[in-house]
């Protein structure tokens, strides 16, 4: 995948050679001084006639004509250095990958020192260079009949670096265990309802223990029903398909002490049962497992990096379908934790099954708890498509949480916690609590809801709805599942520091 090189020879043969420019001297000088003297200073021209731009994101494409080894000049502009950030170096390798891809290039070159710049070093550069890879060229391949005609894609990088190799190395590795982990995530939500049911995604997180040596346990429905798990076997009611709790434990500590609980929903189709949603809005419902997808690919994350820290992976899966034996508003049900729940909606059946989730990451020593779900559509009216909508009961915690979101380039944005909506959740004549007080703040009764059931253990929910998926491409991936929160969680966990209470 990655053949890492110091020196740069201008005369070995690669398909292209990349490098980075910045604006303002926009000079082949320094590092380029050599290339631009294979051209006989032709490439210095190019630039200040404006056939080669320096702009963020511009790619200029140049031919060789035989006066180096490589065919072509990939050129990436940086644009201002001091406006430079490593989110977009991250986003111009990102392009620049789905560029090769497009050109059909199966192996390329790139000058990593010229991506450097006074706060990223060489080893910034090659994380983001390797986590870009990953995420731009990433491609589900669905169920249409295949070409006999193998599809020619980019599986060689030749990486040219005077810095330390182990260092880049490293980084190199690090950042596509984040790429690949993310597009793990991506496959699972693009993966149809009738191809991924609960038990599916148990035997996925069966194979994952294994490769990882992570531990194991899965509870089929008697076990669940033992356990007096009432919210989330309400959901499985209607279903022929039975549910699964999935845990996952991953030990990287002597003790079994400050332990970071990440509950993702999987409910892997969603009619919204008889708060049934619109023939318009039940296409897509294979996504509705997104908050699943994205602590599943954190955790392989998290296995192929091996920090210093405990964490318990809880993931509820079931689908909620329609039938005789399907719950019904007006029904009354009681969770893990004993408290009782006047459903109103059967179509606000996330927050039930991450009820019982939340309890049971406790019952598991969870110290802290980041749950992660496809859960309203409210979150999208509030902050669109492109933000995730956070809450908490914990400002510390949510600190860490936003930062690793920042690192990893996902937006996010906290929605309040007031004690006039914990007292909407709880306004029930028949019951402790409802599950959905009405349309108003709709995001934010969702998250108070689960909190819930987090009670007094620090708590961060992310609401997904709007990020989970793409309608178009972008500079990091195709249209559909973006994998979005794995690599926020995966480095949340990496950072994190325990938190005095």
């Amino acid at each position: 995948m990655f053949q890492l090189k110091q020196d740069l020879e201008l005369t070995a043969e690669h398909q292209g050679l990349v490098i980075g420019l910045f604006e303002k001297p926009e000079k082949f000088s320094g590092n380029l001084a050599s290339l631009d003297q294979a051209f006989e200073g032709q490439l210095t021209k190019l630039v200040k006639s404006g056939d080669i731009s320096a702009k963020l994101k511009s790619i200029s494409k140049v031919h060789t004509l035989g006066k180096i080894g490589p065919k072509r000049i990939w050129i990436i502009g940086l644009g201002k250095e001091k406006e430079f950030t490593f989110d977009k170096l991250r986003q111009a390798f990102g392009k620049l990958f789905k560029e090769l891809k497009n050109n059909k290039q199966e192996e390329t070159a790139i000058y990593l020192d010229t991506f450097l710049s006074e706060k990223h070093d060489a080893s910034d550069a090659a994380y983001a260079l390797s986590e870009a890879f990953a995420l731009a060229t990433y491609q589900f391949e669905g169920y249409r009949q295949k070409s006999n005609e193998p599809e020619k894609r980019l599986e060689t990088l030749t990486v040219y670096s005077q810095a330390a190799a182990e260092e880049v190395e490293a980084s190199l590795s690090i950042g596509y265990a984040f790429g690949k982990g993310t597009n793990s995530a991506r496959t699972l939500v693009n993966t149809p309802g009738n191809m991924l049911t609960a038990t599916d995604m148990a035997n996925y997180a069966t194979e994952l223990a294994a490769k990882y040596n992570f531990e194991l346990e899965i509870l089929d429905k008697a076990e669940i029903e033992k356990l007096g798990m009432g919210a989330f076997l309400a959901v499985n009611q209607g279903s022929a398909e039975p549910p699964k709790m999935i845990v996952l434990k991953y030990q990287g500590k002597d003790e079994w002490k400050d332990v970071i609980g990440l509950v993702g929903k999987g409910i892997t189709f969603d009619t919204g049962g008889y708060s049934i949603k619109t023939k318009a809005g039940i296409v897509g419902m294979k996504t509705d497992m997104g908050g699943a997808a994205a602590v599943l690919g954190a955790m392989e994350i998290l296995g192929e990096i091996r920090p210093e820290q405990n964490v318990v992976a809880v993931i509820p899966s079931t689908d909620n379908m329609i039938s005789g034996n399907a719950f019904k508003p007006d029904d009354v049900i009681t969770s893990m934790n004993g408290k009782t729940i006047e459903v109103l909606n059967t179509d606000a059946e996330g927050r039930l099954v991450l009820a019982d989730a939340v309890t049971y990451a406790k019952h598991h020593g969870a110290n802290y708890i980041v749950d992660v779900a496809t859960l309203t559509g409210g979150v999208i009216t509030a902050l669109g498509v492109n933000t995730t909508g956070a809450m908490t009961n914990h400002e510390p915690l949510y600190e860490q949480v936003l930062e690793a979101a920042m690192e990893a380039g996902e937006q996010m944005w906290q929605l309040p916690l007031f004690e006039s909506e914990k007292e909407r959740v709880r306004n029930s004549k028949v019951a402790d609590l409802n599950n959905s007080p009405g349309s108003e703040g709709h995001a934010i009764v969702a998250g108070a809801f689960i909190g819930e059931f987090a009670e007094e253990t620090p708590w961060v929910h992310l609401d997904i709805a709007g990020t989970a998926t793409s309608t178009k491409e972008y500079d990091l991936g195709p249209a559909g599942a973006t994998g979005v929160m794995t690599r926020t969680l995966a480095l949340f966990v990496e950072r994190f520091e325990p938190i005095e209470k």
